[in-house]
């Protein structure tokens, strides 16, 4: 049965017998599903990765012959997951606390009583009793007078709606004025807000560029590392007839390094730190590698209402068009008034001094569908305040309320018996910020795009305020009813008015074919659109399901705070691509000397121990600390291939060197032990190389590194060659491999750094 043509009396609404009847029957205003992560979910994304399995394997085949010292390298594992979950649960808690319902309790009528419940009780059929300042908790139709609606956070329109009976009020939005009674409709997931937020119930995942690489490394090992690993401990145990605790212990290390440890680490400690910088500016952070995503973003799609405006109407200048004491008339008229919406309560902040009280004769309240209110007094006759175009007048209004309306403010004619006397010009100010933070992403190559639900003429004057340069190119959409046209208009136009909930998710849909969209919203209306984009920002002001899908939330509402984020985002890529080439040495050599281990039957020739310590000393240690220096230039090319080929001669390298020494040993006379010792070294210093590859160009701080590095790995080998198994052997023969190998990276570098100087002089030539 359809339960809005139910006949239900308004004054008696529910008995408790209909009810109860209705829960058991399901039809309770159940809230929808957080469209969030779950803490499981936080866990297992954390915890269940190839990445990690594949270390975890090694742990236990290495636990199982009580090689404990060689696991330490599982420490590093351990905190990355840590720094992970623990980053994602506390954002995720932080948002919670921000999405709490506004409208807990909803006032119903129910065996002729009203009565206050929480918004989870309301039953399909219930009579609800809303006045001014109440939010909308279901969906229902308007069965008793009438009222003035806002539901900017569904449809992005800021313009105030009565509702008469028969009119459909949506769960959401908010009474600005008058008292009713309506009826509820729909409840739960089959609320108009409900279906919306449905869509997007299921988490999108995240792509961050640094963490696919790593990825992608990982696919890539976890197709050889079986392989490999299962022939190098069967030549080892099976054919060589080593012991068990040495093949596995042999076959774990050349296995742990093709998978890079210490740069997953890296990654999250310095996205957690960007974190704990953004959450001193006010910006929230639920996805912690969001902000190297944004900082791959060229174009960004902006809220007006909430987002470039703040959100709030203001009086921005009053004017009068005769000799009257304009401000005590509306002194005397705001404070005589019974309207509170946004406009009288702007006025009323603006006109706050009534130094004579004026006799009030006759009221006709403010109504929204008729525009204007006026107020008789005694001492100066009847004051008309509102809208130009819908007032009667007895002369033609100046041209200056034409000239003020066609700048985009909202204007209230003021008039005495029916005479232009004044006018009040209104506006929802732009942030203080606004036209920096817009010259800002100018600067930088990012287009910005504005998407609003609001009137278009009105969305173009705030945008040329806020300084978009291309403010004139807009369009009503609602006037758009053919996708492909829609879709073509996302390429040619800036400003979109009267925008649909599913036209901003075209508009992002579309502009995500050619380029990295970031989006920021704060309504019902934007969650689609949200969950598409490459990046999605929510204000702290808004609608609970925005917040909750979104990876970053401006908690003072202040867009202009993006400009940090994209910062943070680029000192993250920038830094970890520019010593990333430490860490993937290991894997490139690990992987190649396997293939020649296996080919030579011989046994890989380090122990996890010895590779954990490059791991902390040449790779952690400088790579950490070069990992919080500023870096904000402007990201370019792919990560993975930059940091690969400049790896690659790093370890192509080492492995002559491997190579070399290994053909040579008997014209060298090494024994076996000074074999191991004298690769392990070379192994240690061409890493350190590689550190000083990365330091350049030079600062104090890069030079400490660079130092304490190349100190702290030989002091390391001679204070701990017990554990490491190495110790110096054959200085000479060392020091001249190490210039050799010092010699060929040069050249290498030198044709590298030709090759761009060319490209780049080629560009210039090219531009000019």
């Amino acid at each position: 049965m359809d339960l809005r043509t139910e006949d239900v009396n308004y004054k008696k609404g529910l008995s408790t017998w209909q009810v109860q009847q209705r829960i058991n029957d399901g039809l309770v205003n159940t809230p929808p599903d957080k469209v969030s992560k779950s803490n499981w979910d936080i866990v297992k994304d954390n915890v269940f990765t190839l990445f990690n399995f594949l270390n975890a394997m090694i742990g236990v085949a290495l636990f199982l012959v009580g090689a404990y010292s060689n696991m330490v390298y599982l420490v590093i594992i351990l905190i990355n997951v840590l720094i992970g979950i623990t980053q994602e649960i506390h954002a995720k808690n932080l948002v919670e606390k921000l999405t709490l319902i506004a409208a807990d309790k909803a006032k119903v009528i129910r065996d002729s009583k009203e009565v206050e419940i929480a918004v989870e009780e309301i039953v399909q059929g219930d009579i609800m009793l809303l006045s001014m300042g109440d939010q909308i908790s279901a969906d229902a139709t308007v069965v008793y007078n009438e009222m003035e609606v806002n539901e900017s956070l569904l449809t992005g329109e800021s313009d105030v709606i009565v509702k008469k009976v028969g009119d459909i009020l949506y769960s959401g939005s908010y009474v600005v004025g008058g008292k009713a009674y309506a009826q509820v409709d729909k409840v739960g997931d089959q609320s108009f807000s409900s279906q919306l937020i449905n869509e997007v119930k299921q988490y999108k995942r995240l792509h961050s560029e640094l963490i696919d690489a790593i990825a992608k490394i990982s696919r890539f090992t976890s197709f050889v590392i079986v392989p490999i690993g299962i022939i190098l401990f069967v030549q080892a145990y099976f054919i060589r007839d080593t012991s068990m605790y040495l093949s596995i212990v042999n076959t774990a290390a050349a296995l742990l390094g093709m998978l890079p440890k210490g740069l997953v680490l890296l990654i999250g400690i310095s996205s957690a730190t960007g974190v704990i910088k953004l959450s001193k500016k006010d910006v929230l952070v639920q996805d912690m590698h969001c902000m190297e995503r944004f900082a791959h973003v060229d174009v960004l799609c902006l809220d007006k209402t909430g987002t470039i405006t703040e959100g709030n109407m203001k009086v921005v200048d009053v004017k009068k068009f005769v000799d009257v004491d304009l401000d005590l008339i509306m002194a005397n008229y705001v404070a005589s008034a019974d309207d509170n919406n946004a406009t009288y309560t702007a006025m009323r902040q603006y006109f706050d001094k009534q130094t004579e009280e004026y006799i009030v004769n006759e009221k006709v309240p403010f109504s929204s569908e008729r525009k204007w209110g006026s107020i008789t007094f005694e001492e100066v006759g009847k004051i008309s305040v509102g809208a130009p175009e819908k007032m009667e007048l007895k002369t033609i209004p100046p041209t200056e309320v034409t000239v003020a309306q066609k700048e985009g403010y909202r204007v209230l004619l003021v008039t005495q018996d029916q005479l232009p006397i004044g006018m009040i010009l209104l506006d929802d100010p732009i942030r203080a910020n606004a036209q920096e933070a817009f010259a800002y992403f100018a600067k930088e190559g990012i287009d910005v795009r504005v998407i609003s639900g609001d009137n278009p003429f009105t969305v173009a004057n705030v945008a040329k305020r806020a300084g978009l340069v291309n403010y004139k190119a807009f369009v009503d959409l609602s006037k758009i009813t053919d996708e492909d046209d829609l879709r073509g208009l996302a390429h040619t136009h800036k400003v979109f008015g009267r925008v649909s909930p599913k036209q901003k998710k075209i508009l992002v849909n579309e502009l995500q074919k050619e380029h990295t969209v970031a989006m920021t919203g704060d309504g019902v209306n934007d969650v689609l659109a949200l969950r598409e984009a490459d990046c999605s920002i929510a204000m702290a002001e808004g609608n609970a399901a925005s917040k909750q899908v979104a990876q970053l939330v401006l908690l003072d509402n202040d867009f202009s705070r993006l400009p940090i984020v994209l910062s943070e985002g680029r000192r993250i890529i920038n830094n970890i691509t520019k010593v990333s080439s430490i860490f993937f040495i290991k894997t490139i050599y690990s992987f190649i000397l396997s293939i020649l281990c296996i080919l030579a039957n011989i046994s890989f020739p380090f122990i996890p121990m010895q590779i954990t310590f490059i791991d902390l000393i040449i790779e952690g240690y400088p790579s950490f600390f070069m990992s919080f220096e500023p870096n904000d230039g402007k990201v370019e090319g792919s990560y993975l291939k930059k940091a690969l080929s400049s790896a690659l001669p790093f370890a192509i390298v080492i492995i002559i060197n491997f190579v070399g020494l290994y053909l040579f040993q008997s014209d060298l006379n090494l024994s076996s032990d000074d074999l191991l010792s004298m690769m392990y070294l070379v192994l240690g210093y061409v890493s350190v190389m590689a550190v000083f590859k990365a330091c350049q160009p030079f600062n104090p701080l890069r030079i400490f590194l660079f130092v304490s590095v190349a100190i702290g790995f030989s002091l390391g080998v001679f204070l701990f060659s017990h554990f490491l198994d190495a110790s110096f052997v054959r200085v000479p023969l060392l020091l001249v491999l190490l210039v050799i190998s010092a010699c060929v990276l040069l050249i290498v570098h030198k044709r590298k750094w030709n090759e761009r100087y060319q490209k780049s002089d080629i560009a210039v030539h090219q531009k000019n």
